[in-house]
Formats: structure tokens, C-alpha cells, sequence
């Protein structure tokens, strides 16, 4: 029988444990030729002690900062274990990231030895930290600091629940990113809880394709994992996901709602591309799928789910328990597509200053309009404001050397301010807005931009949207077209995404889109003008963070001449 997580201590005992426990089940499935080849437990652990052996050389003591600049791969991951048993805080930082923002990351963080995936990385890094800049893919790494594996069992056994084990930059959606400190006990917290209360265990393989870097992927698909004595297989990239699934027959992936939108989009373009009768088929297997979903009648969901159902289902290898869905809302629309033909995604919510898990949905209990229900250890409690309150061990030790901040996030009673705006249905929490972000109109009405953004990303030819209304008479939108889908339904278009964008026929699509979702919004919350943008927002141009959210501060500025223009 396995020992209890919670007695791991820290995350190095908790990888301590897990080689104790598994030693000959795959803990990792590493992509080789075509397919990909297991290594156990007990041989991942001899590679996270030769890392162990060459941080050793640098002679760093528990509670030093190592940064790791690099993109998620079985590196990144042994890397981090490694630092983790020798008490050692890895501080992330997201390759994607330009080079003034990892300089600043590296040097806030007081790091003193950065490991980056190449060159290219490393050459972010101004000033150098004090024990230099290893570059992983040029062999710059030295083989052996002559640790012990006594020595490193010692370390290991010393460290404590509530030392550092990471320090996490949140994505800084407007000003400098800060630091959020985390101690191993949130994070033994979180793994405790999920494994007793969901239906997780060591026959679980899980696809891993999100950055690392990022609290969401570090918890649930790196950290969660390990505890349970599953298995983890890393993606080659975002282009070879379907081969990647098909390969691994993964039954948990996290994931965040873009994931989801293109799926059903690129499986809503193959069948268009269909015969007749199989396009016949698919859409009378879908629509009966949206009335099953809905609890409407369905009476032939069963022969058609045989014929079709299993079909998609096959593309995510066919095994899967469930996706679990995070960092932002997840549309209504694209929920009941995958549920229909079931496909379960789980919605939950955290944040990087609570160790990522607040709150989560059961398989159970999935209710798919809300973010779940508090996970077991952690209190959530609604503000008079209707600001969303957490407290527990997963809650940060604090914002690194930002006192003030910290004072502000977490008050006296160790209730963290979330920024959120929300409400519980039973015990189910929702996320209605950011409290930051409540639009005040010129008429004194307040207006929660995400419900509105989310209505018209209901329409399939809508990627993004950024609502603005502050002292206006009414909401204006910058609207970011779905590009595939635009060139799909207009293929007789010729010319640059500017000449598709403006020409009239898109423009008459966007007129019925934004029609269309205006119909479901009070008359205060309608979009009464809009202005359709010929590019996406991407991390590199600065309008996304690297978790993919859209930095409104950030985008108001960059087109502002385009919204003053709206405003007249």
C-alpha cells in the first residue's frame, strides 16, 4: 500500500516516494522515432541524480534560486526534481518571454546560476547572475559535483513543509510580473487532495503540452502525476498533437480553452469536407449530441455516437477519462460539442498565488456553467463586494520582497483577494468577472466585460475579443477574427488577411455575428460599434501573456488611435 502523500513532506520527498513506491512503473514516455519508449521510475531517478551531481559543482545551499529558462520537455522536468531534492528554488521563466522581461525575472529573483535550453536563450540574460549562464543544449553543464547518494538522501530528508520550493512570476497582465512565492506545502496540499477525492491513480498517462513554466501544467501535469505514480508523456510539439495522442493513448490532459476551440473547429472543417451521406451522418450525430448535453431528447444519440462519436473520439486516442480545462472560461458552445459526444472536460480554477487548484470539477458532479467546488483543505468565501476570497496552505507565502503587495493580496486574516468576481450556485463556485475590470459606462452602469466577450466568442468566426466602455456611452469592441474559419466559408477570396478582412462579405458576417449576440445581452451591455483587426494577438507582439490571456492595458494602448476612433 502506498505511504500517504501528505507524509512526503516536500516535493523532493514526494519524487523520494514516488521512486520508492514505483521504481519499475514508466514514470515518463519520451517520444523516439515514431512512437515513444518508457523509462521507469528507477532510471528517471538516475538521471535526476546526475543533475542533482552537476548542481553540486556550484556549490548552491537549499533555498538558492536556479532559473530555467527552456520550453516544457523531460529536461525541464528532471531538472526541476532535482532542484526540489536538493532544496533548491526554481524560479521559471517562459522561453516565449523577450529578453528585457527574463533579465528582469532573473535578476528580481536574485537567481544565481540560469539554466536556458540554448544559445538563443541564454543570450536573453543581461546582467549575468553570479554563477553564470549554462546553456543545457550546448553541453555547458558540468557531469559531476561529487555529491553522494547518501549526501543527497540527507538533504532530501531534512527539508521541510513549509520551505520555498518555487518562486513563480505571474504573467503580469499589467505592469512588472511579481514573484509568487510557494512553499512545498501547497503543493503537497493540492496532490493530497485530488488523489483522495478524484478518480486519478499510477494506470493514469497523461499528455503534457503546456509550458511548465506556467502554474497550471506544473501542478497538475507534472507534480500531480508523480504523486500519483502515473505516467507523463510530452507532446513533440503542438503541430504533432494527433499523432502524439494516437501514440500515447493519453487518459488525463490539461489544457486551456483555445485547445478545445481549435479542436472542435478543425473537427468542424473535416466535416465539411465530407461526402453526403457521411456529412449527412455527422451533423445529425451532432445535433443530437447538443440535445443529450442539454437533457433534451435524443432518441438516436446511441447508433449515431456508435457511427460518429467514436470516431472523434478516436482522434484523442480513445482512452481518455477526461480533459481538465483552466486559465479562462470555457465556452458554453465548445462544452457541449465535446460533451455530446462524450468527451468530459473538467473546468477548475486557481492561480499562480494559490498553487493553481481552488477549485475543481468531479466527473461526478460536472457542471459545466461553473469552475467546481473547492477542493478539499482550501476555503473560498465571497466578499461583500462579491470578490473571491481563498484561504488555505496553497495560498503564497507572499509576493517576493514586495511587502506592500503582499499586505494588499492577503490580509490580516490570511484571506488571499483574488481579483475575481464570483458567486456559488450550491457548492459550485462561478466566475462572473475580474474586479479590476468592471467597465463603468457614462450612465453610472457597470459592465462585466467576459460575459460579454465570451457571448460573441460564441460565433465560430470570432477568436478574441476586448471589450472597452469606460466613461463611454456605450461598450465599443476590438474584435479578432478567426482566420481559418473566415478563409474557410469565403473561399473564393483572393488577396493579403486585409483584403479578407475588409471586403463585404466578412464585413456582413460580423454585422449578423455581433447582431446575433447582442440579442442575448442587456441594451447596456450591447456592442454598439466594433472594429474588426487584420492580425492575432500573440505573446510575441505583447498583447498576450504567456498563459494566453489578453493584456487589456496593453491593447488599449497599442490601438488606441483605432478605439479613439470609435469613440468619436
Amino acid at each position: 500500500m502506498p505511504t500517504r502523500i501528505e507524509d512526503a513532506g516536500s516535493l523532493g520527498g514526494l519524487w523520494r516516494r514516488a521512486v520508492s513506491e514505483w521504481p519499475d512503473r514508466p514514470a515518463y514516455l519520451v517520444s523516439e522515432g515514431q512512437g515513444y519508449r518508457p523509462i521507469t521510475y528507477s532510471e528517471a531517478d538516475a538521471k535526476v541524480y546526475a543533475y542533482a551531481r552537476a548542481l553540486d559543482h556550484y556549490a548552491l545551499k537549499p533555498g538558492d534560486r536556479v532559473a530555467l529558462v527552456c520550453e516544457t520537455c523531460l529536461d525541464w522536468a528532471l531538472i526541476d526534481w532535482a532542484c526540489q531534492t536538493l532544496g533548491l528554488v526554481l524560479v521559471p521563466v517562459f522561453p516565449t518571454l523577450p529578453a528585457d522581461q527574463v533579465s528582469y525575472i532573473v535578476k528580481d529573483s536574485g537567481a544565481r546560476l540560469v539554466l536556458a535550453q540554448d544559445k538563443k536563450q541564454a543570450a536573453k540574460v543581461d546582467p549575468e547572475p553570479p554563477l553564470g549562464i549554462v546553456s543545457l543544449a550546448d553541453g555547458g553543464f558540468p557531469s559531476d559535483g561529487g555529491l553522494s547518494r547518501e549526501g543527497w538522501h540527507r538533504v532530501t530528508a531534512e527539508l521541510r513543509p513549509e520551505d520555498i520550493a518555487t518562486i513563480i512570476y505571474t504573467s503580469g497582465t499589467t505592469g512588472q510580473p511579481k514573484g509568487a512565492v510557494l512553499a512545498n506545502a501547497g503543493f503537497i496540499q493540492v496532490c493530497s487532495s485530488i488523489r483522495n477525492h478524484w478518480p486519478v491513480d499510477e494506470n493514469d498517462v497523461w499528455l503534457s503540452f503546456l509550458p511548465l513554466s506556467h502554474v497550471f501544467e506544473r501542478v497538475a501535469g507534472h507534480v500531480l502525476p508523480v504523486a500519483c505514480g502515473a505516467s507523463i508523456a510530452y507532446a513533440r510539439s503542438i503541430a504533432s498533437l494527433a499523432s502524439d495522442m494516437a501514440a500515447v493513448r493519453p487518459t488525463i490532459a490539461c489544457a486551456v480553452p483555445r485547445f478545445y476551440e481549435s479542436m472542435r473547429t478543425r473537427i468542424l472543417e473535416s466535416a465539411q469536407k465530407m461526402s453526403g451521406l457521411q456529412r449527412f451522418m455527422f451533423e445529425g450525430a451532432l445535433d443530437q449530441a447538443r440535445a443529450k448535453s442539454r437533457g433534451k431528447f435524443a432518441p438516436f444519440y446511441p447508433v449515431l455516437d456508435r457511427l460518429v462519436g467514436s470516431k472523434i473520439r478516436a482522434r484523442f486516442g480513445g482512452r481518455f477519462k477526461f480533459f481538465v480545462s483552466g486559465g479562462a472560461a470555457l465556452s458554453p458552445q465548445v462544452n457541449d460539442f465535446f460533451s455530446g459526444f462524450n468527451i468530459c472536460i473538467l473546468q477548475g480554477y486557481g492561480l499562480t498565488e494559490t498553487t493553481a487548484a481552488t477549485c475543481l470539477n468531479h466527473p461526478d458532479r460536472n457542471r459545466s456553467d461553473t469552475v467546481g467546488e473547492p477542493i478539499p483543505g482550501v476555503e473560498v468565501k465571497i466578499a461583500s463586494d462579491g470578490e473571491i476570497l481563498i484561504r488555505g496552505t496553497t495560498v503564497m507565502k507572499g509576493y517576493y520582497q514586495l511587502p506592500s503587495e503582499t499586505a494588499l493580496a492577503i490580509d490580516t486574516e490570511g484571506w488571499f483577494h483574488s481579483g475575481d468576481i464570483g458567486e456559488f450556485s450550491g457548492s459550485h463556485l462561478k466566475i462572473t468577472d475580474r474586479k479590476k475590470d468592471i467597465l463603468v459606462l457614462a450612465n453610472g452602469k457597470n459592465v462585466a466585460p467576459q460575459r460579454v466577450e465570451a457571448q460573441l466568442k460564441e460565433s465560430e468566426f470570432i477568436q478574441e475579443v476586448v471589450l472597452f466602455g469606460d466613461g463611454l456611452e456605450h461598450c465599443i469592441a476590438l474584435i479578432v477574427p478567426n482566420f481559418e474559419r473566415l478563409k474557410t466559408e469565403l473561399l473564393n477570396k483572393t488577396g493579403s488577411l486585409e483584403d479578407l478582412v475588409e471586403s463585404e462579405e466578412a464585413q456582413q458576417i460580423f454585422r449578423h455575428e455581433v447582431a446575433l449576440a447582442n440579442k442575448q445581452l442587456a441594451d447596456y451591455e450591447r456592442v454598439k460599434r466594433y472594429r474588426i483587426l487584420t492580425k492575432e494577438f500573440s505573446i510575441e507582439d505583447g498583447e498576450l501573456t504567456p498563459s494566453l490571456k489578453v493584456k487589456r492595458k496593453y491593447v488599449r494602448e497599442k490601438y488606441a488611435p483605432l478605439i479613439d476612433d470609435l469613440v468619436k
